[in-house]
Formats: structure tokens, C-alpha cells, sequence
């Protein structure tokens, strides 16, 4: 029999556990967030830095799975046909990051849509409160990709704190059901998981980066701007890119300064790298989690797995009162 772990966060949602997939950029499409939603959660399309040929695809890929769609929402400004696109296709629910979530609110819940709004800090997590957010997502910094300077474990329940009725997913850092239980400990409704899924069946990273990230651990994470100098993204502050270790940040960490004055030749290389599907000098953007990943399974599997791992942490003896 199947486990069953479920919160109000899954009455909210329409999803059967209280488990999210990360929207990945590049990573998770309609397939792996298809996938995640058939098996009980909800998976959410990474919109990225904003591809409407790329997103569109992945939706139509999505089919007609209750799915969500994630965005980097500093590049959603002024890109509102993008928006427009997730829900015309009558996504579930949109996840706003790394940004101000207040101007898509409206068109987000007149579409019949949830807003989760994904923050790294109380400020941010008051204001989205406010804006109306449906769903709080408390990132932590162990998480793969962009993030903030606050760890997972002290943000959660100080979100907690103050969201109130608004319920809280955790995310930074987990990769297995002990994770999910232990964001549910803390008073979180649900937990949400980007590196776990990266090297799934249905994953959109490359055979390469996929086979790179079973091999490696969190201490091969590191936390380093050279990608977004690469690719000429510029980033608000306080926001720091988490990628597995590779020659690339290695250059940038010997010599910052030389590593910029020779940018467009940096820049050539990354772009014939990232052809060839080279990691040493492309980014594979995974979190501290790494540790814990050590097969690639479909994601169906993956979801009743940490779900029943879930179940027996939150039951093991060692943690039953007396």
C-alpha cells in the first residue's frame, strides 16, 4: 500500500502529498512536472529567464496534468505575455521568485490561479503576505541555484511564525524524505524538492550533468557569480548562484579580476561548452542535497519514496514521545 502523508497545504493545492518539485530552470519541464503531479504532488515547469518558444512547448508536454509554472520574477517584469501564456493554459498555480509579487497577484488569482510566492527572508515573506499570496515558500540557502543568505532550518519556522493561516513550504537542502519530515516538524506544510528530481528519468539536464550529480556530494556546491557573469544576467543583490564545483568557477575563484577582464573570451568558451554539454565549463545547478542522490528513478517513483521515507521518520522510535 501506497504511504499517505497529508497537511491542509494538500486540500489547498488539490495534490495528494505535501511535496513540490522545484521549478528548475532548463530542468524541470511538462514532462518531469507532469510526472510529479500524476504520482500526488504538484510539479511546477521552470519558466526560467523567460523562453516563450521553450515554455510553450513544455506546457503543451505537460498535457493536461494539474500543473504549476515557476518564474524568475524580476525577468517576468514587462514580460507579462508570459504570464499570460501559463495561464492561458489553466496552470494550477504560478511561483514567483526573487522579486516583487504584488503587481501579478491580481491577474494571477483572477485567472483562478494559487500565487506562491518563494522568499529567502521575513521582509520578503511579510510582503508577499501581503500581496496575497495563496502559498509562502521558505528558501534557504542550501538550495541549488539562485538563493538568499538565510539557512533552511532557522527561516522555516520563523516563517511559520508569522504567516499566520497562509501555509509555508520548505525548501534548501532537502533530498529525502527525512527532509519533508523534518519541514513538517518545523510547521511547515509541505516541502519542496529541485535537486532530488535532477537526475530523474524525465529530467531535462543533459546525460553528463546528470551522471556528475550522483557522483557528487554538498561539499562539491559551491556559491559563486561566474555564471551569471556568463551568461549577462544581472541579479539583484543578495542573491547567490549554488552550482557543483568545475573548472569554470575554479578560474573565477583564483582570480576574479583577471577572470572579468577577460570576459568575452570567458564568455566564448562558456557558449561552446554549454554546446558540447561540457560541465566543466557549463553550470550543473544543484544544491547541498547532493549528498543524498544516488540513483535516477522516474519521478513517480521518487515522490512515493520520499513520502514513505517521510512517514517512517516521523514514526521511528527515537522520536516518539514517552
Amino acid at each position: 500500500m501506497q504511504a499517505m502523508l497529508t497537511t491542509p497545504l494538500c486540500q489547498l493545492l488539490g495534490i495528494r502529498h505535501p511535496l513540490l518539485l522545484a521549478p528548475m530552470a532548463g530542468v524541470a519541464g511538462g514532462a518531469l512536472a507532469a510526472a510529479v503531479s500524476g504520482a500526488g504532488g504538484l510539479g511546477l515547469i521552470g519558466g526560467g529567464y523567460g523562453d516563450p518558444e521553450w515554455l510553450g512547448a513544455e506546457l503543451a508536454r505537460a498535457g493536461d496534468a494539474r500543473i504549476g509554472v515557476g518564474f524568475i520574477t524580476w525577468r517576468l517584469d514587462g514580460r507579462m505575455a508570459l504570464l499570460d501564456m501559463a495561464l492561458e493554459h489553466g496552470v494550477a498555480a504560478v511561483l514567483l521568485s526573487f522579486g516583487e509579487v504584488a503587481p501579478y497577484a491580481d491577474r494571477v488569482h483572477a485567472a483562478g490561479a494559487l500565487l506562491i510566492a518563494q522568499v529567502q527572508s521575513l521582509a520578503q515573506a511579510r510582503a508577499a503576505l501581503d500581496a496575497g499570496a495563496d502559498v509562502i515558500v521558505a528558501q534557504g540557502g542550501e538550495a541549488g541555484g539562485h538563493a538568499g543568505q538565510r539557512a533552511t532550518l532557522p527561516l522555516v519556522p520563523a516563517v511559520v511564525d508569522i504567516a499566520g493561516s497562509c501555509p509555508v513550504v520548505a525548501a534548501g537542502g532537502i533530498g529525502d524524505g527525512r527532509g519533508l519530515a523534518a519541514a513538517l516538524v518545523l510547521g511547515a506544510q509541505g516541502a519542496m524538492l529541485g535537486s532530488r528530481f535532477y537526475a530523474s528519468a524525465e529530467s531535462l539536464a543533459g546525460a553528463a550533468a546528470r551522471a556528475r550529480v550522483l557522483d557528487a556530494g554538498g561539499d562539491d556546491t559551491v556559491r559563486s557569480p561566474v555564471f551569471d557573469l556568463l551568461r549577462g544576467w544581472e541579479w539583484p543583490a543578495g542573491y547567490a548562484l549554488r552550482t557543483l564545483a568545475n573548472q569554470a568557477t575554479a578560474r573565477h575563484a583564483a582570480d576574479p579580476g583577471a577572470f572579468e577582464a577577460a570576459l568575452a573570451a570567458e564568455r566564448a568558451r562558456f557558449e561552446r561548452a554549454q554546446a558540447a554539454g561540457d560541465i566543466e565549463g557549463a553550470p550543473v545547478i544543484v544544491g547541498e542535497a547532493a549528498d543524498l542522490l544516488h540513483d535516477a528513478p522516474p519521478a513517480a517513483e521518487l515522490v512515493e519514496r520520499v513520502v514513505a521515507e517521510a512517514v517512517a521518520a516521523l514514526a521511528a522510535p527515537h522520536v516518539r514521545r514517552a
